[in-house]
């Protein structure tokens, strides 16, 4: 393998000039560009061997990266998404290829029945619980103003980005055993928010918050682990959903690398925290961010 093909900064390419923008929820199945899952790259090697994985927001993106990498690290995955079934069906298909169990979840996760309703099906139908990704998020469109930002869209952000999660773990926590894991999901936008997205950058520094305290409680009184991902630009149905013209033509160029990364670029991390590699890493927070610093 020659060394430019090892270039972090050429190894996948950029996201294309002119991808159509979405509705929400964007859909992978209707990008021009499909995101690199690691379908062709991810090689287990038996790290999660016979646990239970439920990861929120699993039907494309960052999700099915990691749903597709623990399930060749050989556990069973349980699916919760909105209702992009396309793209939560090929998730399904991914998981069972690997020789695993995949369970999909449906449901809107800003209803707090519904985050009680996937940790209940994912204990009761694949029988345990050892691993929780809450990754699942609202991104509305990039707005010009402030004032563009109206309160319905501003609770709707915070209910699915991070009042979900204080549901989706209160009902975890009665499941998952010592040694257990939550991973969430947070952003380089917790550290560097953006006008445009306020929002979400203001979930994004909430959940560093809610991983550090809750990782000091869980692991004294449950033994189990809470860590924290924070990507930089990913490229993802997110992305033609939530920007549009120069800022979609230019997604990730600001990184040190100079694009923006793949899903299958930030899988790995998830799977290091959800294994017995990271038994005394708790309460931190990884920066998948080609480079940006996490300040």
């Amino acid at each position: 393998m020659s060394r430019e093909s090892n270039d972090p900064k050429a190894k996948h390419p950029s996201p294309p000039q002119k991808e159509p923008t979405q509705a929400h929820p964007g859909h992978d199945s209707q990008m021009q560009q499909q995101p690199d899952y690691g379908e062709r790259s991810y090689k287990g090697h038996g790290k999660l061997t016979g646990k239970v994985a439920l990861i929120t927001g699993a039907d494309s993106g960052i999700g099915r990266a990691v749903a597709l990498a623990y399930a060749r690290e050989g556990a069973d995955v349980a699916i919760a998404y909105l209702n992009e079934h396309e793209d939560a069906k090929a998730t399904e298909r991914l998981v069972r290829e690997a020789g695993r169990r995949a369970l999909l979840l449906p449901g809107d996760l800003a209803e707090p029945q519904v985050c009680r309703e996937i940790v209940a099906r994912t204990a009761r139908e694949l029988g345990r619980l050892d691993i929780l990704v809450n990754n699942a998020a609202f991104q509305g469109k990039a707005v010009e103003s402030f004032d563009e930002l109206d309160e319905e869209r501003w609770e709707r952000t915070f209910r699915v980005n991070i009042i979900a999660m204080f549901y989706t773990v209160k009902a975890a926590i009665e499941h998952l055993p010592k040694g257990g894991s939550i991973i969430n999901t947070a952003s380089i936008q917790a550290y560097k928010p953006s006008a445009p997205i306020l929002d979400y950058a203001t979930t994004k520094g909430a959940i560093v918050a809610f991983t550090k305290g809750l990782a000091q409680e869980l692991i004294e009184q449950r033994g189990v682990r809470v860590n924290c991902v924070a990507p930089g630009p990913v490229w993802t149905p997110l992305i033609p959903q939530s920007f549009s013209g120069e800022k979609l033509e230019n997604f990730g160029k600001q990184s040190p690398t100079g694009r923006a990364a793949q899903p299958a670029e930030l899988a790995p991390s998830y799977v290091f925290l959800a294994s017995e590699d990271a038994s005394f890493i708790n309460g931190e927070v990884l920066g998948v961010t080609g480079g940006t610093p996490l300040s």
